[in-house]
C-alpha cells in the first residue's frame, strides 16, 4: 500500500504542476476519453462497457430502461400480451437506419432470429432460450412466441443489450454498423478512436452536438492530464480518485459524481483444482479488506457490494451471507480446505489477470499483498484489453476483475451469468459455476408473472450465490465524471452510460 500511495502522489504532483494552457477544440465535436476500443460494434456480440455503450448510441433498440429500472417505449411504441406464451409489439412509422432504408420489424425479426437459430455465435443468444419463434406479419407488427413463460422477455430487448441491424447485415458488420439511434458510425481505428456523428435522420429529438470522437487513452495518468490540458471534454468513471482532487480546482473543468450501479467484482473459475472449493473462494472474500479499498483507491467513491444486483432494484436483498474483512476466519477456512502453510509461510499459488485499466490494476495488487498475509502466493498478469476479454470469455482464467454495467440492473443477470445452461459461448457464466437449486430457482421465476413469487426466488438465489461465492461482489462504483466547462452539466446515469450525448450541449 505504501508503495501505491507513493506512485499515485507522484501522479498528483504531475497533474498539479501542468500548466493549464487551454488547446482549441472543435466547436460542436465533444472529444471523450475512454479505456480501451469497443470489442465488437455488433450490438448482438460485444458485451464489454465500451462496445454497449456506444452501442446505445448507434442503435434502437425495442424498448428502453428508465431510471428506476422500469421499461419505457423506443422502436416499440406499444406491446401486448394476448397470452403468457405471446408478445405483440407495435413499432414506430418513420424510422429509417443511417443508410436511408427504412427500418421495420423484418428487420427486427432478422436480428432476432440471427441470435436464436444460432447463425452468429454471442453469449447473448442465452437470453432467447425460451423463444419459440419470431413472426413479422406487416411492417410495423411482430411478434414473439415462447416455449414457456419468460418474464424478461423486455429486458432482452433494452438498449444495451439489444439493438436492430438492417436485415442481411455480413458478418463483418461490426467494422462497420449502420443503425437507426441519434448518432452514426463514421470510423474506428483499433487502440486510438471511434468517430460518430450527429445522424440527421433520426426519428427523435437529434442530438445538440455535431459529433463525438472517443479517443481511447488506456493509461489513467495520461487520462488525467489531457482532461487538465483541455484536449478532452469528458471522462466518466475512469480516473483514480485522487486525481479528481487536482482536476476539480482547474477553473475549466467541473467534477459530477452520484451513487452508480456499476458493480466490479472478481469471478472464479470454480473447475480450477484450488478454486473449485467453496472454502477456499470464502476465504479469499475473508482476506480483502475491501473498506480499505475502497477508501484509498476509490476516495470513498464506491459503496460495498454483497449482491450482483444494486440496492435499489426491487428484487436485491442485504439478507446474505456477509464477507467481512476477517485473516483469522480466512486461514481457519483455508486449514479446513486441507491447505496447510508450507516453508516460507505460503500454502498455494493463483494467478489473477487483468486488463491494463490502471485502477484494476491497481485492485489486482492490494488483493496480491493481502492474500499474503493468508498464505496465498497471487500472481498478477496484466493484458491489453482484446487478448484479456477473449481469455475472460473463454474461461482462460484462475481468477479475474470483472465489471457489470447495466446487465446487472435486471434480475435476469442471475441467469445470465449463473445458470448451468449459461456456460460460454451460451451465456456469461464464465466461471463455470452449477447449482440445481439455483438452476430450480431461476427456471420458477421465469416461469411466473407474479413479482412477489419472483422476489422470493431472487431472494433465495442471493443467498444461495453468497453461500457459494461464484463471485467476489466487490463495490458499485459512483459515477464520476470529469467535464469540461466549455460543456453544459451532464446528466449522470447510476449505470455510466454515454446518454447523456444524447441532450448535451456546448455553453456559448
Amino acid at each position: 500500500m505504501r508503495r501505491l500511495a507513493l506512485a499515485s502522489a507522484a501522479a498528483v504532483l504531475l497533474l498539479a504542476t501542468v500548466a493549464c494552457h487551454r488547446r482549441p477544440l472543435a466547436s460542436d465535436i465533444v472529444i471523450m476519453l475512454i479505456e480501451s476500443s469497443p470489442a465488437n460494434l455488433d450490438p448482438r456480440i460485444g458485451t464489454d462497457a465500451q462496445s454497449e455503450h456506444i452501442d446505445s448510441l448507434l442503435f434502437d433498440a425495442l424498448v428502453r430502461r428508465n431510471e428506476h429500472f422500469g421499461i419505457d417505449p423506443e422502436l416499440a411504441e406499444r406491446w401486448d400480451t394476448p397470452d403468457p406464451l405471446t408478445y405483440v409489439f407495435h413499432l414506430r412509422t418513420g424510422v429509417i437506419f443511417h443508410d436511408g432504408r427504412p427500418l421495420t420489424s423484418r428487420d427486427v425479426k432478422w436480428t432476432l432470429d440471427s441470435m436464436i437459430q444460432g447463425k452468429i455465435i454471442t453469449v447473448k443468444a442465452a437470453a432467447y432460450a425460451s423463444w419459440a419463434s419470431v413472426d413479422a406479419p406487416d411492417p410495423q407488427t411482430l411478434i414473439v412466441h415462447l416455449k414457456k413463460p419468460d418474464n424478461s422477455v423486455l429486458l432482452n430487448l433494452c438498449d444495451g443489450a439489444f439493438g436492430v441491424l438492417p436485415a442481411g447485415s455480413g458478418r463483418d458488420f461490426g467494422h462497420h454498423p449502420v443503425g437507426s439511434g441519434p448518432f452514426q458510425f463514421v470510423s474506428q481505428e483499433q487502440d486510438r478512436e471511434v468517430v460518430l456523428r450527429r445522424a440527421a435522420s433520426y426519428w427523435g429529438p437529434l442530438p445538440r452536438i455535431a459529433g463525438v470522437r472517443f479517443a481511447v487513452v488506456p493509461d489513467a495518468i495520461t487520462r488525467a492530464l489531457e482532461m487538465q490540458k483541455g484536449s478532452a471534454d469528458v471522462e466518466i468513471n475512469a480516473l483514480p480518485a485522487d486525481m479528481l482532487a487536482p482536476l476539480a480546482r482547474n477553473p475549466h473543468l467541473r467534477i459530477q459524481s452520484g451513487p452508480g450501479t456499476v458493480l466490479m467484482y472478481t469471478v472464479f473459475n470454480t473447475r480450477d483444482p484450488v478454486l473449485r472449493d467453496a472454502r477456499v473462494r470464502l476465504a479469499i472474500a475473508d482476506a480483502i479488506n475491501r473498506p480499505l479499498i475502497v477508501r484509498s483507491l476509490y476516495g470513498g467513491h464506491a459503496r460495498l457490494a454483497e449482491s450482483v444486483l444494486p440496492p435499489e432494484h426491487w428484487a436485491w436483498t442485504g439478507e446474505v451471507e456477509q464477507h467481512d474483512y476477517s485473516p483469522a476466519a480466512a486461514n481457519t477456512l483455508l486449514d479446513q480446505a486441507g491447505y496447510p502453510r508450507r516453508s516460507g509461510g505460503m500454502r498455494f499459488h493463483l494467478t489473477i489477470k487483468t486488463s491494463t485499466d490502471e485502477t484494476t490494476r491497481l485492485v489486482a495488487v492490494v488483493m496480491q499483498q493481502q492474500l499474503a498475509q493468508i498464505g496465498i502466493s497471487l500472481d498478477v498478469r496484466s493484458y491489453e484489453f482484446a487478448t484479456f476479454y477473449a481469455d475472460i470469455v473463454k474461461g482462460a482464467f484462475q481468477m479475474a476483475p470483472s465489471r457489470w454495467i447495466g446487465g446487472n440492473e435486471a434480475p435476469d443477470i442471475f441467469r445470465l451469468a449463473f445458470a448451468t445452461a449459461s456456460f460460454p459461448p451460451h451465456g456469461a457464466n464464465r466461471g463455470y459455476y452449477t447449482n440445481a437449486a439455483v438452476d430450480a430457482l431461476l427456471a420458477h421465476a421465469a416461469s411466473t408473472a407474479d413479482p412477489s413469487m419472483q422476489r422470493q426466488d431472487y431472494v433465495a438465489v442471493q443467498q444461495q450465490l453468497a453461500r457459494d461465492l461464484p463471485v467476489l461482489n466487490l463495490w458499485y462504483l459512483d459515477t464520476v465524471a470529469a467535464e469540461s466547462t466549455r460543456l453544459t452539466p451532464l446528466h449522470l446515469s447510476p449505470s455510466g452510460s454515454f446518454d447523456f450525448l444524447r441532450e448535451v450541449s456546448f455553453v456559448h
